[in-house]
């Protein structure tokens, strides 16, 4: 294979990884004249760099069963839809938390508008870029007034365990930090407005002090594509007299707190 014949929306994996993760072409850019790729992750939140000679296509039958596994996932998950949790008895109305959910990718809104509606969710679902999110925010809490914040895309730290203190280390954190810092100043209640922020190997210290209360990523390791939503729908469906942490949520993430962690958050449910 040429490695000029590489383009933007091609399916890879590199060679150097061990081809562990397939990603897409996002973008072709020239550094000291050779072209370097910008990769997204096909079903994780990871956004990375590549020579174009350590890019390998990957063949059709096996993007295939990429994306099968992605979508079997999505029917499969471990998460009971809505109708199993209704109370019966004399309680007559159940209102469950607001979600407004910013995905930096477009694919994956498409995928979290389609899981929220398999567990029976109305959630708003808005695909803005990661750097557009903190000029976003407010207008769109205005407009949604949520109970729960979903702020995510892609992320990924630059140079892998060095400089984790660094926030020019990670290639999005920045925008999310700065989103959640907006969201904060438009309701600075955590048990008001809870937040979700973050994606693969995002700057998770900051998160928090920022104001989220669940972040990723403790251990700077990929995150699962459904983590945040797991994290945002456990919240959403969990009465609000009850207080959710970690240990509530870890065993429906992939890599529970090394993935995701966070001071909590109570429940959004309220029955009249």
């Amino acid at each position: 294979m040429k490695f000029n014949s590489l383009k933007k929306g091609d399916i890879v994996a590199r060679k150097s990884y061990g081809m562990d993760i397939a990603f897409f072409i996002n973008d072709i850019i020239y550094q000291d004249h050779t072209p370097i790729a910008i990769l997204k992750g096909v079903t994780v939140r990871i956004i990375a760099d590549s020579p174009l000679d350590d890019l390998v296509i990957l063949s059709d039958t096996t993007i295939k069963n990429v994306l099968l596994n992605f979508d079997s996932e999505l029917q499969t998950s471990k998460i009971n839809k809505i109708k199993s949790k209704i109370p019966i008895l004399k309680r007559t109305y159940v209102q469950y938390g607001r979600i407004l959910h910013l995905d930096g990718d477009k694919k994956y809104s498409e995928k979290s508008q389609k899981f929220y509606k398999n567990i029976g969710l109305n959630v708003i679902v808005k695909n803005v870029a990661e750097k557009k999110q903190p000029q976003m925010i407010t207008g769109l809490l205005n407009r949604y007034t949520p109970d729960i914040l979903v702020v995510t895309g892609h992320d990924g730290m630059i140079k892998k365990e060095h400089n984790f203190n660094d926030i020019y280390n990670y290639r999005n954190s920045r925008f999310f930090i700065e989103t959640v810092i907006r969201a904060r100043m438009w309701e600075n209640r955590k048990n008001k407005l809870s937040i979700f922020a973050g994606a693969c190997q995002s700057y998770y210290e900051a998160l928090i002090s920022a104001g989220a209360n669940f972040a990723s990523s403790p251990a700077r390791i990929l995150i699962d594509f459904k983590d945040p939503l797991v994290v945002a729908q456990k919240i959403a469906m969990t009465e609000e007299s009850d207080f959710i942490s970690i240990k509530d949520i870890e065993y429906d993430l992939r890599d529970g707190k090394d993935g995701v962690n966070g001071i909590g958050s109570y429940g959004k449910k309220i029955i009249y």
